[in-house]
């Protein structure tokens, strides 16, 4: 199966046309890692000239990774997205050759284009103004004094000067493009229903209350008391809602005891799958945070500045957490085609699913609150876009 890799690309112009550069990151699509970078500072320049330059140079640094990956390019631009999918026509002779060549670095199909919010394309717009700042010294961009990974979140924005003049070359473009196709929106080809999972975080444990590490390479406990008191008040909620489908579990103990609840009231069976499991936690597994943090203090803040970091003792990294939980969804998917089913799972993967769903960083883990018994939802569309329509809902159990 080809690796899948994203390339978010950006240009920008001081002028339209004016002074211009083009800045192109490469990410790892499990973790958000980024893989490689690229910008440069091409002289005076229109901005749609220089996002296209900046296309190029992404999917160049792409093919330079793995020649035969599929990429998933992201853009802020709407012009440079709708011609490079085809359903607008290419009219402006200086961006003809450029998606040309844009074309030409992968075969066709092994490249698809999603537009993203302005907002949501920081690290390539950071690099693109890294790569003008260093053409108003006469300078070219260097990778090493780059800070777009680290300072995306406080990239400078645009005045609303340049965005106004931004907006209305791709608006003029735009017009003049001629449409081959109908465009996105409310005009698109009905996709048909999405295949929803509802994403059910196990009841309590013993462990739970303590909020102690309780991953896939612990004891494999139970359900208390309370954790069963919860499953049955969640299996009563989603019968009333009569919309499940389909009942998957990880194997892990506490969450085939939720999923069988939830199963017998509705009628249906429990099918199994092993990449929902939780995270194995090593050594960790029964420690409080406090108690890892007195024994492995080190550890724990590598752990909690890089997802590649696995914890103390062996075991797993949130980087290989989430690579198996992607497979996992993929089969399913599959499995499941414009269906409603119940994954009962934990934690991490729940986290992880709607991370992915949100095209967020590693970081967000540590950003969502999960309840157990918890119900959280996400939609998957055909065209491989996802919708988060559900986040730790637990109004069920009151």
């Amino acid at each position: 199966m080809a690796r899948t890799l994203i390339v978010e690309a950006d240009g920008g112009s001081r002028g339209n046309p004016g002074p211009a550069g083009y800045g192109a990151v490469v990410l790892d699509p499990e973790t958000g890692e980024a893989l490689a970078e690229a910008a440069e500072f091409i002289g005076t320049a229109t901005n749609n000239v220089a996002e296209y330059k900046g296309l190029v140079a992404g999917l160049r640094a792409a093919h330079a990774l793995d020649p035969q990956a599929c990429v998933q390019v992201r853009m802020d631009s709407k012009l440079v997205v709708e011609q490079m999918s085809g359903r607008w026509q290419i009219k402006h002779p200086d961006m003809k050759p450029l998606a040309a060549e844009a074309r030409s670095v992968f075969p066709p199909g092994r490249v698809t284009y999603e537009w993203i919010p302005r907002a949501q394309n920081k690290h390539a717009d950071r690099l693109a103004n890294e790569a003008m700042d260093a053409g108003k010294i006469g300078k070219q961009w260097e990778p090493g004094n780059s800070t777009a990974a680290l300072a995306t979140a406080a990239a400078p924005a645009r005045s609303a000067a340049a965005r106004a003049a931004d907006e209305a070359v791709e608006s003029a473009e735009a017009a003049d493009a001629a449409p081959s196709a109908p465009a996105a929106g409310w005009g698109a080809p009905d996709l048909g229903p999405p295949a929803t999972f509802v994403l059910l975080r196990h009841g309590e444990t013993a462990l739970t209350p303590e909020k102690r590490f309780s991953g896939s390479g612990g004891t494999d406990p139970e359900l208390s008391a309370a954790g069963r008191r919860q499953a049955e008040a969640t299996a009563a909620a989603l019968a009333a809602r009569g919309s499940i489908q389909a009942v998957v579990s990880s194997p892990l103990r506490r969450c085939r005891e939720t999923a069988q609840a939830v199963a017998a009231r509705l009628g249906l069976e429990v099918r199994i799958e092993e990449g929902l499991r939780e995270t194995d936690f090593g050594a960790w597994e029964g420690l409080t945070f406090a108690e890892v943090r007195e024994r492995f203090p080190e550890d724990l803040d590598a752990w909690l500045g890089s997802a590649r970091v696995a914890p103390t003792g062996g075991g797993e990294s949130f980087a290989s957490v989430a690579r198996r939980v992607a497979v996992a969804r993929d089969k399913l998917l599959a499995r499941y085609a414009g269906k409603t089913v119940l994954l009962v799972t934990h934690v991490t993967p729940v986290k992880t699913l709607v991370r992915l769903a949100l095209g967020a960083p590693p970081e967000s883990l540590f950003r969502m609150e999960l309840s157990a018994a918890s119900l959280s939802a996400v939609a998957y569309f055909s065209d491989g876009n996802a919708s988060v329509r559900l986040l730790n809902d637990t109004s069920h159990l009151r």
